[in-house]
């Protein structure tokens, strides 16, 4: 039911889809789409992980804190778009992050799978070779699904001497979009959707 509230077509003009608004994708969203590249910041206490899509960055606290209980509720810290997360080495080759406090207006994926705010999310980042780095994230949302599985799998290659590009979703530039493409080109009424 929550799922077909979703219409993850930016290019409708009667898309709910945060990307064709500049919306924050949010967590684990910004690990299933958009993956472009990634970077690791290793700070006293805990680790930042960085995305380029976006010029997103996320705190990953490592000094044995637990990750906070009641978020949304009354009393408890509030939901945010990219939750609250710890982490630990497991061995010397992967980061396992733990996630959880995540605003359930936010997606799964861009296909609009939805979630709780009880949704809690695992990172594996796994050093496979000296260039190669494997995520595989996997949810666990009892509330809204039967039982945990894998979201995604994505491998990352470090390249030499590469370049971050600025990518970012203009809230401006979507809006300009919207007006002069995909409300004129109609692709909803096209497909017969209205």
């Amino acid at each position: 039911k929550l799922f077909k509230l979703n219409s993850p077509d930016p290019f409708s003009a009667s898309s709910n889809d945060p990307w064709g608004t500049c919306d924050p994708f949010g967590f684990p969203r910004s690990a299933t789409t958009e993956t472009r590249g990634i970077a690791f910041a290793q700070m006293p206490g805990r680790m930042v992980i960085m995305a380029q899509y976006g010029r997103i960055w996320r705190s990953v606290w490592m000094d044995g804190r637990e990750l906070p209980k009641n978020v949304g509720v009354k009393g408890g810290p509030d939901t945010t778009w990219y939750g609250y997360s710890v982490g630990h080495w497991d061995g010397d080759y992967t980061l396992v992050v733990s996630t959880t406090g995540l605003d359930d207006k936010t997606w799964i994926d861009r296909r609009g799978y939805p979630h709780s705010v009880d949704l809690r999310v695992e990172e594996r980042y796994t050093r496979l070779d000296h260039d190669t780095l494997e995520l595989t994230l996997t949810i666990d949302d009892p509330k809204i699904y039967t039982k945990p599985f894998v979201i995604a799998k994505n491998r990352f290659k470090w390249i030499p001497n590469q370049e971050d590009e600025e990518q970012m979703c203009v809230p401006s530039e979507a809006i300009e979009y919207r007006k002069l493409i995909v409300v004129p080109a109609d692709q909803d009424q096209a497909r017969g959707k209205k």
